[in-house]
């Protein structure tokens, strides 16, 4: 009989059969090898694998805690080297500004001081300046130059969705508006 029809027997019959007790160890193997799927999927911090081992029933917290300690000797999870990835391969795919990738760091439930270094060492390599001239250069092709204050305004609030610095922002949009001025003239 398959479990579905198991299921529908005991279903029908109004009586739930008593579980059997899992043999700790085949617990324990159970969690690490759905640790491992969750980690061949993509890449988590360590809170997120966690709610994820927890939200199956059968999951003990004590069991999951044991099969993140043994992840992390085996160096599958380690937040600092996750968040360094994760922001390196946001910054490469898409110039974005240090709050948001901060804030996406934040929301995977990555320490604080932990994004802090991380995003020290992704910002060394590649300066928010550079990030944010990208920015404005795919911008201005797709869009080009603001000609009104509403335009600029759109351009102000682009450059504030990718995460970049309030006084980054006003420092490059007045260069802008300087080279147009120039050009001009």
């Amino acid at each position: 009989m398959s479990r579905d029809a198991a299921r529908d027997t005991e279903a029908r019959d109004g009586e739930a059969r008593p579980r059997r007790a899992i043999d700790p160890e085949k617990l324990r193997e159970r969690i690490f090898q759905r640790a491992l799927n969750i980690l061949a999927a993509r890449p988590r911090s360590e809170a997120q694998l966690r709610e994820r081992l927890l939200a199956k029933e059968w999951a003990a917290a004590e069991r999951v805690d044991e099969c993140i300690a043994r992840l992390k000797e085996l160096g599958y999870v380690n937040d600092a080297t996750f968040a360094e990835s994760y922001a390196n391969y946001r910054m490469a795919a898409r110039p974005v500004g240090r709050q948001r990738l901060a804030r996406e760091l934040a929301q995977k439930r990555v320490a604080r001081q932990t994004i802090d270094r991380a995003l020290d060492e992704a910002y060394e390599e590649t300066s928010e300046e550079t990030l944010i001239d990208r920015a404005l250069a795919k911008r201005l092709r797709a869009h080009g130059r603001p000609t009104d204050r509403q335009g600029a305004k759109r351009l102000f609030d682009h450059l504030m969705r990718l995460g970049f610095g309030y006084d980054l922002i006003v420092r490059k949009l007045r260069e802008l508006q300087a080279e147009v001025e120039e050009n001009d003239e």
